[in-house]
């Protein structure tokens, strides 16, 4: 784990004078990989794909290995585990004593390119991101395949996408659409209304994505990394 300093920066959604503070926190350089999985299954048979409950992964759960215990003939034991449900993600890191990020936490170290911790008025920076999202299969790529970004954390694009502990605060109910509140204004179901950046499109997408999962789907490009408060 690496430590993010942490300060404000501006979301995607909301005004221009909107700021939101993060806190300091750490930050595990790579995404977890099928190979500590493994080693975590071991540990919590629960999780086991012949044990898992419907209640917490769908039936996407781990669908291309051929066991409990073994990958598939074409994933690689250094590839970011994915086909995980956001339940499991978030008991692997509270096995470990640590925790999911928060989507602020996590956009805060995306927002970071190789030299800036804040890229996002490049115009290479979108670019790039958007071409990986062109890519294929990418989740088969080992982790740290990708550019170790200003804090020294790799694989924030280009390999998969990752959970985050409040994914689901991007949704709005039917009725929070007929309110007039500030908050309403933050959220996915506003679309391109009150955003700070309309040619930000990476970052809707990732938003789009979010406002899409339940908890317990398991998705081939969805995987996910630790953070620790330094409390903890």
């Amino acid at each position: 784990m690496v430590l993010i300093k942490g300060g404000t920066y501006t979301p995607l959604y909301g005004s221009d004078s909107l700021k939101v503070s993060v806190q300091d926190f750490k930050m595990d350089v790579y995404p977890v990989s099928n190979k500590l999985f493994l080693e975590f299954i071991k540990k919590k048979p629960k999780w086991k794909r012949s044990n898992i409950k419907k209640l917490f992964a769908d039936k996407n759960y781990l669908i291309n290995w051929k066991s409990d215990m073994e990958l598939g003939d074409n994933q690689s034991i250094n590839a970011p585990i994915t086909n995980v449900s956001w339940f499991v993600a978030k008991d692997y890191c509270d096995y470990l004593g640590k925790r999911l990020p928060t989507i602020d936490e996590w956009e805060y170290v995306a927002m970071a390119n190789e030299d800036l911790p804040d890229a996002r008025q490049l115009k290479t920076y979108n670019e790039q991101i958007l071409g990986w999202y062109e890519k294929p299969k990418t989740f088969n790529n080992d982790i740290g395949s990708t550019f170790k970004n200003y804090w020294d954390i790799y694989d924030m694009h280009g390999l998969v996408w990752e959970w985050s502990l409040d994914f689901n605060s991007v949704l709005i109910s039917g009725e929070s659409r007929k309110d007039v509140d500030d908050d309403s204004k933050l959220f996915c179901g506003s679309a391109a209304i009150g955003v700070t950046d309309l040619m930000n499109y990476a970052a809707f997408m990732r938003y789009a994505l979010r406002g899409s999962l339940n908890a317990k789907y398991a998705l081939k490009t969805l995987g996910f990394r630790c953070v620790k408060d330094l409390n903890q």
